[in-house]
């Protein structure tokens, strides 16, 4: 079987490894650089707590999923490409704002999530300033996102598969009503199955769905006295995830739908400063080393686009908004299973569902 991917992303990726795995011909297209767009953005968290805490229940179905099969994917992928993923399973803090939102928390600790109080926050964090204390989830992970996307680009290639980086698919061609090749400015690639999984750009494409909304990260490196905190920290409306190996900690996000502007913005670097200051008053005197922005895809009712269209033959991947790091080990497997036809479309996450 011969699929043709639209998208270099840890989505594109991940699902191109397991069709080869399978024994399937795959070419990936990709409008700039493998691993970039939102996959590059992001920060990396594995946040099944964070993340998930108003999610519909078949999102969270796919996250429990995808986080349970995240240690075994990690450990096939790191030998598979000889790239350290630095997967760090060294929990999330989750501080309350106030007393209703402790509440909240209070309501949600149990199995291992557990209720701790200023000191035992501080406990976990030193860097922390006077808090309410919060929810602590011990086994809360991250991964360095960029690591994954470069693990999955030599992975992919070693395996057997074709990437064309800056070749833009400018369109789907249809034969007899399927999906027949995709043309790029040039070449025309032909395919027994053609898959989108561009992102954010994915409604460039056959009319899909996805909107891109921005958001924006800063880097903090510490002076040579401090240390970086150990778990993820939420609170203030932001996260702070360290970057042990890269000794720095990174600061996020925005959300704002911006179209497809990318451009840095004062305003965004100053809000996430202050806020991570609120949390970590010591880092006031920590240095900023990067700031970025990336563009998640979101759908309308935003839960992920994963299955076929009414176009036969032709698939989406898409949607994952802000758990698309989280979702790669779960997406990769069930869209490489509906592209082989040995599974059915989850209902929820049918793309046909806007037609």
């Amino acid at each position: 079987m011969k699929v043709v991917i639209i998208g270099a992303g840890v989505a594109g990726l991940g699902i191109g490894w397991r069709l080869l795995q399978a024994g399937c011909a795959v070419t990936i297209l990709e409008r700039a650089q493998a691993g970039g767009g939102a996959s590059w953005a992001a920060a990396g968290m594995l946040a099944v707590t964070a993340e998930l805490e108003d999610a519909a229940e078949p999102e969270r179905t796919l996250a429990l999923r995808a986080s349970a099969l995240w240690p075994g994917f990690a450990a096939e992928l790191e030998a598979a490409s000889g790239r350290s993923l630095f997967l760090n399973a060294g929990g999330a803090l989750l501080l309350a704002g106030d007393g209703a939102e402790l509440a909240v928390m209070q309501a949600r600790a149990e199995g291992e999530l557990r209720i701790v109080d200023a000191a035992d926050a501080r406990a976990q964090v030193p860097l922390l300033g006077d808090n309410l204390g919060g929810l602590w989830s011990p086994h809360e992970s991250h991964v360095d996102n960029r690591a994954l996307g470069e693990a999955l680009t030599i992975a992919f290639l070693k395996a057997g598969g074709l990437l064309y980086p800056n070749e833009a698919a400018v369109r789907i061609e249809e034969r007899g009503g399927r999906a027949s090749a995709v043309l790029t400015p040039y070449g025309r690639y032909d395919a027994d199955a053609v898959l989108v999984a561009a992102g954010a750009w994915s409604s460039l494409l056959d009319q899909i769905p996805i909107v891109p909304v921005k958001g924006e990260v800063i880097a903090l490196m510490p002076p040579t006295s401090a240390a970086l905190p150990g778990p993820v920290v939420w609170g203030e409306h932001v996260y702070c995830v360290p970057r042990p190996h890269l000794g720095r900690l990174l600061v996020g996000a925005t959300v704002e739908e911006a179209g497809f502007d990318t451009s840095p913005t004062v305003a965004a670097r100053d809000h996430l400063r202050a806020s991570a200051e609120k949390l970590m008053p010591s880092l006031r005197g920590w240095t900023l080393s990067d700031h970025w922005a990336g563009l998640r895809p979101k759908s309308p009712d935003g839960l992920p686009l994963l299955g076929p269209t009414a176009t036969a033959g032709l698939f989406v991947a898409g949607g994952q908004y802000r758990n698309g790091i989280l979702f790669t080990p779960a997406i990769a497997a069930e869209m490489a299973d509906l592209i082989l036809g040995k599974s059915q479309v989850i209902p929820a996450f049918d793309p046909r569902r806007f037609a």
